[in-house]
């Protein structure tokens, strides 16, 4: 009798020991690199983002580190509808579309502008946002055209958009482009006056303006109008979701009231 009532005991011990081995394998499995984590009834989205570009993604430094931002509630807002946890990771805007091609990040969204090199590799969402491109300048200089900028320097973010439209402006008026990682740091070059000036887009460019008195611009034109989209491993599921939900918050004025509250200069 004894010898039976040690054989259930030690079953019974098998089993648990067993069960707790099966939960700790499914832990680890979900939450893995391969793909959105697991966190109960909803699964995380690794997005990327670059946070030097306020008011579309920022730190505000004087009340927390905290990314915030007009791209960073609207990626939390789609999240929400779609029963997604939103997970943001920072890093430099010229490394986002590399880390999404290794699976890093699930999205990006950092004001990036869909363009056909680009495209070859990650796919896009619908757009959310059209935007302007402004030359941002020292107000003594007075520039009106980029032909006044010739023989100078004129700075830009690494492998944006703008980068691309620096350069053609470049080649047409006769100045040399330089890059820089940050958003700060074109603006810190112009203001030591090792940039004559800096192609960056409207948006940012006019919340610098509100802030520094000695800087002056004027909107570049281009051939097609710059949108905004967010960004997604190529092929990925994600994709047809989220177009549905941009598209929606375009319909409802969400995006429209997003727009009003981060898009305030004063």
């Amino acid at each position: 009798m004894k010898k039976k009532w040690l054989l259930a005991v030690l079953t019974t011990l098998v089993i648990a020991v067993l069960a707790a081995c099966g939960t700790a394998d499914e832990k680890e499995t979900t939450s893995g690199s391969e793909g959105p984590a697991d966190g109960g009834d909803k699964k995380t989205l690794v997005v990327g983002t670059s946070a030097d570009y306020a008011p579309f993604e920022f730190v505000d430094t004087a009340t927390s580190d905290e990314i915030i931002g007009f791209d960073i509630e609207l990626i939390k807002t789609i999240g929400d509808k779609l029963g997604y946890e939103i997970e943001v990771q920072n890093m430099d805007f010229n490394s986002l579309i590399t880390a999404l091609q290794a699976k890093k990040f699930d999205v990006v969204i950092s004001g990036m502008t869909p363009t056909k090199e680009r495209d070859k590799v990650v796919d896009f969402s619908v757009p959310y946002y059209e935007t302007e491109q402004y030359l941002i300048f020292d107000k003594e200089k007075g520039y009106t055209t980029p032909a006044d900028i010739k023989g100078g320097v004129v700075g830009a973010q690494i492998s944006s958009i703008q980068e691309e439209i620096a350069i053609e402006l470049g080649e047409a008026n006769g100045f040399k482009v330089e890059s820089r990682n940050l958003i700060p740091e074109l603006i810190q070059e112009l203001k030591t006056g090792r940039f004559d000036a800096a192609v960056i887009e409207n948006i940012v460019s006019e919340n610098y303006l509100s802030k520094n008195d000695d800087l002056a611009a004027f909107p570049i034109e281009v051939e097609e109008p710059d949108y905004k989209a967010i960004v997604f491993q190529e092929g990925s599921e994600l994709k047809a979701e989220f177009d549905k939900v941009i598209e929606e918050l375009n319909a409802d004025g969400t995006i429209e009231e997003l727009k009003k509250k981060w898009f305030v200069v004063e």
